[in-house]
């Protein structure tokens, strides 16, 4: 199951070390998603990590920075709704429905289904999906190893949601305790 974090909307002067505190306790991808962030500052930020740190990052606001820095790859969204001339490395996207999900498994590494539960980080963004509807779209082949569940996820979620086939958890309000773990 992969384990992914996102960033949070804006770049701090932090984030170059807690993106490395994260790789180091497990997370295999980070989403940097920057939209309150200027192209510079997310350059500037790239520059602090290394290159192994710079292949396991996933950008969302510009992709012209997975070329400058060799990235992992691309998240397809509201910003950035084609990918690049040339591109060839990850492709993801973000789905709020099952026919999202039927539409775009395809053509991506991997979606995120969200939300799950109920949002940590934006308030009163409210789950969509019951345990039954869950559990229905696990056993007809929905959820499988492409659909990454987001959306209130916290570490005390993921054998839950490993039993329902997901094939991985994205954080952003739960990357805290990741952060905080010995």
């Amino acid at each position: 199951m992969r384990l992914i974090a996102i960033t949070t909307p804006k770049v701090t002067d932090d984030d170059a070390s807690i993106i490395g505190r994260l790789l180091d306790r497990g997370i295999d991808i980070i989403h940097l998603r920057k939209p309150e962030s200027t192209i510079d500052e997310c350059r500037k930020l790239l520059t602090k990590l290394t290159a192994e740190q710079r292949s396991k990052i996933v950008i969302h606001d510009y992709p012209e920075l997975y070329f400058e820095f060799s990235l992992r790859g691309v998240h397809i969204n509201r910003n950035i709704t084609s990918l690049p001339i040339g591109y060839n490395g990850s492709t993801s996207r973000s789905c709020h429905t099952f026919e999202e999900v039927l539409r775009y498994k395809e053509e991506c590494d991997y979606l995120f289904l969200s939300p799950i539960f109920d949002s940590i980080s934006k308030r009163g963004y409210k789950s969509r999906f019951s345990d039954e509807v869950l559990r229905r779209a696990s056993v007809e082949g929905l959820i499988d190893s492409k659909v990454i569940a987001l959306g209130g996820v916290t570490l005390d979620k993921i054998p839950y949601l490993r039993s329902l086939n997901f094939g991985g958890v994205a954080m952003m309000g739960a990357i805290n305790d990741i952060i905080a773990q010995k």
